[in-house]
């Protein structure tokens, strides 16, 4: 795990970076900083308002007696993504965009829930009810 944050925090930036340079000699330096300004106003825009409409929906679950656990995950995926988007960068911008639309953000959302399915069948995590039965 530590071997891909080191690759992810490494490589990813250097990819941004190559590709602003290229984006840059092709607009111009204005256009291409104007760009990375406006994702990342736009986005923090966007994330608030998913953002206040998830935790409203999350209220309206809790009210209702009902496990918010789908909100809370779209609450993770919003925040990550805005994130993203705050991040210079056009990889970073276009992954954090498609976190805040609600069709691709269900599909992060349900490779996420696999993700963190399978990391409890190989006993990679520890759950609430592991925790209580071991002591």
């Amino acid at each position: 795990m530590l071997a891909y944050l080191i690759l992810l925090f490494t490589t990813v930036p250097i990819i941004e970076l190559a590709l602003l340079i290229k984006v840059g000699q092709y607009l111009g330096v204005g256009y291409t900083l104007a760009i990375v300004i406006i994702t990342g106003i736009t986005g923090a825009y966007l994330a608030k308002l998913q953002g206040l409409l998830t935790l409203h929906k999350i209220q309206d679950d809790i009210n209702q007696g009902k496990m918010p656990t789908d909100r809370l995950l779209d609450g993770v995926l919003i925040l990550c993504s805005g994130i993203l988007l705050l991040t210079p960068g056009l990889i970073t911008d276009l992954i954090g965009f498609m976190g805040l639309i609600p069709f691709t953000r269900n599909l992060f959302k349900q490779w996420l829930k696999q993700k963190i399915k399978d990391m409890i069948n190989k006993g990679r995590v520890i759950t609430i009810t592991s925790y209580k039965s071991s002591a």
